[in-house]
């Protein structure tokens, strides 16, 4: 039986002496697993199951949702297609149920390859690149877009890792992102406005630059102004011994979404799962155009984020 998100590619290297592995998938360009050892560092899925909760995929053109899936391009309207429709949005891009083209594939590397051709709503034409690679400091994710069409497209991009210490449970994780504002939202969770992490206002844990105890949060929440240091943005998920992982993402990712979902269905059985997830544009860029790049004819965009453990070698 073929698996439901598509061929399985596998990389591996070595960190402090461990074997590091990591499966991506045809499907969405996910990252199915991170594995030291016997340790994951991003919560799995099963080869005969599909992604949960966009667990591990590429989001692009845009990530979040759009709402009603309405934009104005030049004063025309746009309409996509309500992938959300409980909630009346276009959620997270056009590839996520996309099926990406294998252009290398190396011991230690993967290079996919997805276009975006132009359709209701969206009217451009783009080639989208996604890049995982292994090596001693961990997992590195490279994305590239670049516009082959004749107008000026624009672009936002996200990625959608769950964080984990192997079975590690939430209770005895701390969660630490360096992002100075939060995006309040509507019952839809499309952004109302944007406000200090720190402010009356903010959701309860808003506020994660000193860490938090992963147990006590219930967000689904947008991240703004996060904080890079010589180019680099470090989130830490980690145990009361240190251990644990780091995301970084570098200056084309200046915004995150924290999801702490309760009724995370994990491979050993329903839990409370963390993702932490880099994003270049915060949701519904389309119309507020924060974050959004217009890249012309020709023109690439390049964004990197990766994944290093802490601690565990």
């Amino acid at each position: 039986m073929r698996p439901p998100s598509g061929q399985q590619l596998t990389i591996s290297s070595t960190v402090g002496g461990v074997r590091l592995r990591a499966t991506v998938t045809e499907v969405a360009a996910g990252l199915r697993e991170l594995v030291l050892g016997d340790v994951d560092l991003v919560e799995p899925f099963r080869e005969d199951a599909s992604p949960a909760k966009g667990q591990g995929i590429v989001l692009a053109p845009w990530g979040g949702r759009v709402r009603d899936g309405r934009w104005t391009l030049d004063g025309a309207p746009q309409q996509l297609a309500l992938t959300e429709p409980a909630r009346g949005n276009a959620s997270h891009g056009l590839l996520r149920y996309a099926s990406y083209r294998v252009l290398e594939h190396g011991d230690a590397s993967v290079l996919l390859q997805a276009t975006i051709h132009p359709q209701p709503g969206f009217p451009f034409l783009l080639d989208t690149f996604v890049r995982y690679e292994v090596d001693e400091s961990g997992l590195t994710v490279t994305h590239e877009a670049v516009n082959a069409g004749p107008t000026r497209a624009p672009w936002a991009c996200g990625a959608h890792p769950y964080l984990a210490l192997g079975a590690t449970p939430a209770s005895a994780l701390t969660l630490t992102v360096p992002a100075a504002s939060a995006l309040l939202t509507d019952e839809r969770l499309l952004p109302v406005r944007t406000v200090a992490v720190d402010d009356a206002d903010a959701p309860a844990g808003a506020d994660l630059r000193a860490g938090r105890r992963v147990s006590e949060l219930d967000l689904d929440l947008g991240l703004a102004d996060v904080a890079h240091v010589d180019g680099i943005a470090v989130s830490t998920l980690l145990d009361d011994a240190g251990r644990g992982v780091r995301l970084w993402q570098d200056e084309a990712f200046g915004y995150a979404v924290v999801f702490t979902p309760r009724d995370f269905p994990g491979v050993d059985g329903v839990h409370q799962a963390v993702a932490v997830e880099p994003m270049s544009a915060p949701a519904d860029a389309l119309n507020s155009g924060d974050g959004l790049v217009w890249l012309e004819p020709g023109e690439t965009w390049t964004g990197r984020w990766g994944i290093a453990p802490v601690g565990l070698v």
